[in-house]
């Protein structure tokens, strides 16, 4: 019984912060629109470009390329993620977990080698 109250106190703990995750901006979204000034014009309405009037299309067509390269650095970046945990309780883990841990550093050594060969790293 005792260990049944532990689990719902610890749902109304998540439950409340995710409340107050919802509420707080909201509240703060809705406290700035009371609070500030409301003065519409044409010229608040125009796009900003450095001061300059807009002078084209603001829609620009980017190369594919820094995509890919911007995700091949999330991919990297969530490795780094799954090996910090994975390297501070590696005594404990034991052979399994280091076997586990190589398979995954190759296949993403896989992957780096397959973008590179497709010159997907080439910046220019």
């Amino acid at each position: 019984m005792d260990l049944l109250n532990l689990y719902q106190n610890n749902y109304l703990i998540v439950f409340v912060f995710l409340c107050l995750g919802v509420l707080l901006p909201v509240v703060a979204l809705f406290m700035g629109k009371l609070l500030r000034p409301s003065k519409p014009s044409e010229a608040k309405y125009t796009t900003y470009e450095s001061g300059i009037e807009p002078f084209h299309d603001s829609r620009v067509q980017f190369n594919v390329r820094y995509y890919i390269f911007a995700l091949m650095f999330v991919i990297f970046d969530v490795e780094t993620v799954f090996l910090y945990p994975w390297a501070v309780a590696y005594e404990k883990l034991g052979i399994f977990a280091l076997i586990e841990m190589l398979i995954f550093t190759i296949m993403l050594v896989i992957g780096l080698i397959y973008a590179w060969k497709k010159k997907v790293l080439k910046w220019t």
